[in-house]
């Protein structure tokens, strides 16, 4: 441990840490380019999130920021990112332990052609059903905070029309991994779409209800 990791109170040094490899993964991985996109992640009354203009490979634990759920904050210097409506209002009208919202290129790009991802895949049924796309408005603005939480609603993940994606989950990896399963199912659907002539078939809603209910057993011992 550094002089500087002892800086942050113990019940946060672990999660932000956390938050910051998620975050750079984003960007290792295609999701992000530069200091677009951001992380939080809940910790009791606090949320820890990514500051804004900062790239993420230069944090440290001096730089962590946490604001508490009406936005108050009260760790750190720098200045929280501008979605931080966005992730506040997710925390307060879910049970989101984590959130992680990206301008990944394919998901971007079907959130300008469709208000809501077509079946392509079943793992739709993993962010809850089919995909909505919230409406656009301003970055950071009330308004887009609103039109997210109405394209959650019962899901977990939704596009941002000519903006990005945002997923939650009870942990990290877990928001994560729905961010990434989103954006290749949106270059799924795009590839399909692509070929002359031909139209991707598309799952129906009872099939993808029994896929649902198959997965909430998914790992579990028999």
């Amino acid at each position: 441990m550094t002089d500087m990791d002892e800086r942050l109170p113990a019940t946060i040094e672990q999660p932000w840490h956390d938050l910051v490899a998620t975050a750079r993964r984003t960007v290792r991985e295609g999701l992000v380019v530069g200091t677009s996109g951001n992380v939080s992640v809940r910790v009791g009354g606090l949320v820890l999130v990514t500051p804004s203009g900062v790239p993420y490979d230069r944090l440290e634990a001096r730089d962590a920021v946490a604001v508490d759920l009406e936005g108050r904050q009260v760790l750190g210097t720098l200045t929280p990112t501008s979605e931080l409506p966005m992730h506040l209002a997710i925390y307060r009208a879910t049970p989101a332990s984590a959130v992680v919202h990206t301008h990944a290129v394919h998901a971007t790009a079907v959130s300008t052609l469709v208000p809501e991802l077509p079946l392509v895949h079943y793992m739709a049924a993993a962010l809850g059903g089919p995909v909505r796309t919230a409406p656009y408005a301003t970055y950071g603005s009330r308004e887009l905070a609103d039109h997210v939480l109405a394209a959650l609603r019962d899901r977990s993940g939704c596009l941002l029309r000519n903006h990005g994606t945002v997923t939650y989950g009870d942990t990290l990896d877990q928001a994560y991994d729905r961010t990434a399963q989103l954006e290749w199912m949106c270059r799924l659907w795009l590839t399909a779409s692509a070929v002359p002539g031909r139209e991707p078939s598309l799952l129906s809603e009872e099939q993808l209800g029994e896929v649902a209910e198959k997965l909430r057993g998914y790992g579990r011992r028999a």
